[in-house]
């Protein structure tokens, strides 16, 4: 088989996958992988089901969302991840969506992250956001080799700050302007995450 760019950036996201085949991201019935196309339907359906919550603090939820915007964010998600450049996992149970944890903003000679979450309105309030990104920060760890995975909250945003609380991530204080969103601007909370926190040893 002729070997093309193509061809090694299909194989480089099996690789990538199977990364997380080999260390299931699953915490009781909650699993978390990567997107699909075929996942374009649901991720639509609980993007709209969210939408009022999510339009504050998330510039791509805005009113004209549908499902080919799901479509076209999961086709350039999977792209990055090929590239090692975003890591986005759908927070699935039973196969149903319910929201979505993302490794992003990832740093190659510092080795950290930002780490962001969201879960579908009628799931909110049993946990599950938290326990999604302590999978996902386990993976960063784990699979990726980052040393720290930051959350980064505006200070506005009373549900996502309890989430990072609920998990014991580390409050590292207030950042002044450090958020954009639309045209807003925010002081966030940074919070973090550690491989200590997971009883794993940083190493680079």
């Amino acid at each position: 088989m002729q070997i093309t760019e193509a061809n090694v950036s299909v194989f480089l996201f099996k690789v990538r996958v199977a990364m997380i085949s080999s260390t299931p991201l699953i915490d009781e019935e909650l699993l978390l992988r990567p997107f699909r196309l075929t996942d374009s339907i649901g991720l639509y359906c609980a993007v709209k089901e969210s939408l009022e919550e999510l339009k504050p603090w998330m510039s791509w939820a805005t009113d004209s969302y549908n499902e080919l915007s799901a479509r076209e964010y999961i086709t350039i998600a999977r792209g990055r991840w090929n590239e090692g450049t975003f890591y986005a996992l759908a927070i699935t149970q039973s196969e149903e969506i319910l929201g979505a944890c993302t490794l992003s903003s990832i740093h190659s000679i510092y080795h950290f992250c930002n780490l962001g979450y969201w879960v579908r309105s009628s799931y909110r309030g049993q946990g599950i956001a938290g326990r999604a990104a302590k999978l996902a920060a386990r993976f960063a760890f784990e699979s990726l080799g980052l040393i720290r995975a930051e959350i980064v909250v505006a200070v506005e945003n009373h549900a996502s700050l309890r989430v990072a609380e609920k998990i014991g991530a580390h409050d590292e204080g207030i950042l002044l302007n450090r958020m954009v969103i639309g045209k807003s601007i925010y002081d966030a909370h940074m919070y973090s995450l550690l491989p200590s926190d997971f009883g794993l040893v940083a190493r680079l």
